[in-house]
């Protein structure tokens, strides 16, 4: 080979395409049009920009240059230690770092976590009602892979709750909004689904040299988790989704939606409300609740001097059943208290709990958060739709509002493989939960849903 070739590990793979090129007097649009590798992947991988090229780019580059066994082998090596040989960033990015505690949610993030690490788990989405709590939990599995030695990028959709400092280092935080953006593109001209040979180029140049922001160069095959919060409930183009995971084999993608994208490969993860104490409890019981230690965790921050005897725990317990140990009502009851007592909150509560949440509307009101409410919903199909209305009704059969997946076939008059679907829409929507208290499956709608929408007149 008569070309000089920089033996520098970091650029030696595109020296040595520079120089095949050069030996058989290509120019980089010919090799590009012979290897279907664009123009600026070339360009960017023989000027040392791009250094860990995916093995099917590596192939497509060899054959185009018509390459023997050995110079072959040379290219293919090369291209192995440059994917070995560091990554796109000084140190591991890390998380965002959580303003608060999290209390009451070991077991969600403890299956989070094992799935993400050493289960098989490759895109996992956590669902629930809007101020659930997805983005803490998504802050605290994240903190702990991180703490494994897991790189962490993390991107933020537009409206995805802030309640954390930081996002990440400006450089992967680009590629990553990049990449995101190119997830929810229009598909590449030459892109042709099912066709054969478009696969590996739509993914190389969607995610590995081209547009996609040069995800892959960062990632390597080495572990990552990719955090998207607040994702639209629109899913991102199944094609170019599988071409990422497919091009970037480490990577581990946790997202955090309302609604689930229901896409092949996913992971359901529906997060439900904190766990309430049983009517009744004993004040130490009480006290262990999860939904309970949240919440006078919240009293805390705005009475720091408070201390709770038996009636306020009492009072407290009774707060978190009537708000469903939702997370995000909890914090909005608690900061009442700088107006008025536990007592008189309680009180409150129970004439109209959807008045004193604003912020979980926005925080433009009682009105927003019903039209909130709806917004989530209009998204039902139309017999998951006249459910949710004739339970909020109370036509169902049940001790305390609990009702199982028979009371939901007599009520609608279907069979229990359409009753069950619908029952499934319910819970996805976050709008129902289920009952472990008395065992078996029962269920029941959120109190707060239930207020919403009997206080709101019927829509035509």
């Amino acid at each position: 080979m008569n070309a000089h070739v920089n033996t520098d590990s970091t650029s030696r793979v595109g020296a040595l395409i520079r120089a095949h090129r050069l030996r058989i007097g290509l120019t980089q649009r010919e090799l590009a049009d012979l290897s279907t590798i664009s123009v600026r992947a070339i360009r960017d991988l023989e000027q040392g920009k791009a250094r860990r090229p995916r093995p099917d780019t590596v192939r497509l580059m060899a054959d185009a240059l018509r390459l023997g066994p050995r110079a072959r082998a040379a290219l293919e090596a090369a291209a192995q230690q440059g994917r070995a040989g560091g990554q796109g960033w000084g140190r591991p990015p890390a998380p965002p770092t959580a303003l608060h505690a999290m209390s009451g949610r070991d077991a969600e993030t403890a299956v989070l976590e094992r799935e993400l690490s050493v289960g098989g788990e490759r895109l996992v989405n956590v669902v629930g009602l809007g101020g659930v709590g997805k983005t803490r939990v998504a802050l605290e599995v994240a903190e702990r892979l991180h703490a494994a030695g897991v790189p962490v990028l993390w991107h933020a959709f537009p409206g995805a709750s802030a309640d954390y400092l930081g996002c990440g280092e400006p450089e992967p935080a680009a590629r990553v909004a990049a990449t995101v953006a190119d997830l929810y593109g229009s598909p590449p001209a030459d892109a042709a689904y099912g066709g054969a040979g478009t696969a590996g180029a739509t993914a190389a140049g969607a995610f590995g040299e081209g547009p996609g922001g040069g995800l892959f160069e960062l990632l390597g095959e080495q572990r990552v988790l990719l955090v998207l919060d607040g994702a639209p409930a629109v899913a991102p183009r199944f094609d170019r989704l599988t071409a990422l995971l497919r091009a970037c084999p480490g990577l581990r993608v946790l997202v955090t939606s309302e609604q689930p994208w229901e896409v092949p490969g996913e992971r359901i993860f529906l997060l439900s409300p904190l766990e309430v104490p049983a009517e009744g409890a004993a004040p130490d019981a009480a006290a262990a609740a999860p939904a309970v230690r949240v919440f006078l965790d919240h009293v805390r921050r705005v009475r720091p001097e408070f201390t709770a005897g038996p009636a306020d725990l009492a009072r407290a317990a009774r707060l978190c059943r009537r708000l469903d140990g939702h997370p995000g009502a909890l914090a909005a009851a608690a900061s009442w208290l700088v107006v008025c007592d536990l007592a008189t909150l309680c009180h409150s509560l129970d004439a109209d709990p959807v008045a004193l949440l604003d912020h979980l509307g926005g925080g433009a009101g009682a009105d927003r958060f019903r039209a909130a409410l709806h917004r989530r919903t209009d998204g039902l199909s139309a017999g998951a739709r006249e459910l949710l209305d004739a339970l909020c009704a109370g036509d169902a059969r049940g001790a305390e509002g609990e009702f199982g997946l028979t009371d939901v076939a007599a009520l609608t008059g279907r069979g229990l493989p359409e009753s069950g679907r619908m029952l499934r829409e319910l819970l996805l929507s976050g709008t129902v939960r289920a009952a472990h208290e008395s065992g078996g499956s029962r269920f029941r709608v959120l109190g707060l849903v239930r207020a919403a929408i009997l206080r709101t007149p019927q829509r035509a």
